[in-house]
């Protein structure tokens, strides 16, 4: 989730006006509004001070309004926050093993159900050495080119194609 975006969950959430935060942040008159509709566009990036003053008052850390370093264990935490807010992504225990789950309820459920139902059948053929590791990382890096699954597939599935090759004979 791009910063802009961020900084208008929060606002939102705590409650203000893009007015109300401008004048928190030392804004004054028709700027303060103008202002935040300008971060939250993304049209204008804020600095780091102003994302410092941002996290004081909405009460989180500052890198929970910045798109997140996932290079690092903290930045990776906060991505997946933001996973979170934005598609219900859920953590559970199950047995003793955390899982990351979908929230049934969520919005995004039906979409994001079909494309990790995809990712989790080429995983499972990876593990039962149906395909290669590098077949698994083709099929990932080039996603959603060649993914046959789901309604994003841009090729069609290996039934088809066998299909219309036997078709053709």
């Amino acid at each position: 989730m791009a910063t802009g975006k961020r900084i208008r969950f929060f606002r939102t959430k705590i409650g203000l006006t893009q007015k109300q935060l401008g004048e928190k942040l030392g804004f004054t008159g028709r700027t303060s509004d103008v202002r935040m509709a300008q971060y939250e566009s993304e049209a204008r990036s804020p600095k780091q001070d102003l994302i410092n003053q941002l996290a004081q008052i909405f009460h989180v850390d500052s890198r929970a309004l910045t798109v997140p370093d996932i290079d690092t264990y903290v930045g990776l935490m906060h991505t997946l926050f933001a996973l979170e807010d934005m598609y219900g992504l859920k953590i559970k225990d199950i047995d003793g093993e955390l899982c990351l789950c979908l929230d049934k309820s969520n919005t995004s459920f039906s979409s994001l159900f079909d494309m990790f139902s995809s990712w989790q059948q080429q995983a499972e053929k990876l593990e039962k050495g149906e395909i290669s590791k590098d077949e698994y990382d083709e099929w990932r890096y080039r996603y959603p080119a060649l993914d046959t699954y789901s309604k994003w597939a841009r090729i069609p599935s290996q039934e088809l194609s066998d299909l219309f090759t036997n078709e053709n004979k």
